[in-house]
């Protein structure tokens, strides 16, 4: 399970909940809670499974989820697909790991349109797609077996905005016990966004 944090210097902030239980060796449940500084939330069950028989050393899984979003007081549906390619090293140092993962989000929006029918305008609303894609990038070294660096290269396009790039980058350090922290910086290289801060802490039980 997992808490995170960003923040920046304009006031825009993202508030995440990370919680996942393994079903089997192939498979896991997982759910996600996030809120926006815009007054989104964001609430989805997901299910993933492995598609490598655990030989070799890549793995490659997928994964499809199902929730809803709140947004602007209403509530609407939201979905997920996504397909993840990982393998981890044991060079240098103590190891790590390098991923990739590749995720469509299909979020419902009402889009409204008036009609005018002789003297009476007629007003609709249409529950339209709203589809997001990202790809992100992720290495991770550890230095020793309590400290981790992480980098992450998160590209994102949507219909409505422009396309953006963010590099994040993180150290991660193991405290005694079940818990980890995060802290890190998280900067835009393309697209209309600011340098944030990143904080997280999650625990494995």
């Amino acid at each position: 399970m997992a808490v995170s944090g960003e923040y920046d210097k304009a006031q825009n902030f993202h508030l995440g909940l990370y919680a996942e239980y393994g079903l089997s060796r192939r498979r896991v449940l997982g759910f996600e809670l996030g809120h926006t500084d815009v007054g989104e939330t964001t609430a989805m069950i997901w299910y993933q499974k492995s598609l490598d028989g655990g030989q070799g050393p890549y793995r490659l899984s997928y994964s499809m989820g199902f929730g809803a979003i709140r947004r602007d007081g209403e509530i609407l549906p939201l979905s997920q697909a996504a397909v993840m390619l990982g393998r981890g090293f044991s060079d240098p140092w103590d190891g790590g790991w390098m991923t990739a993962e590749a995720r469509v989000k299909v979020a419902g929006k009402t889009e409204e349109i008036t009609v005018r029918d002789g003297l009476t305008q007629v007003e609709y609303a249409y529950l339209t797609p709203e589809i997001v894609g990202k790809l992100d990038l992720t290495l991770g070294i550890r230095p020793t077996p309590a400290w981790a660096i992480v980098n992450q290269l998160r590209l994102e396009t949507r219909k409505d905005s422009d396309f953006q790039a963010k590099l994040a980058s993180s150290v991660v350090y193991d405290i005694p016990g079940p818990a980890r922290l995060e802290m890190g910086l998280v900067a835009p290289l393309a697209g209309p966004s600011e340098p944030a801060i990143k904080i997280g802490t999650w625990l494995e039980f």
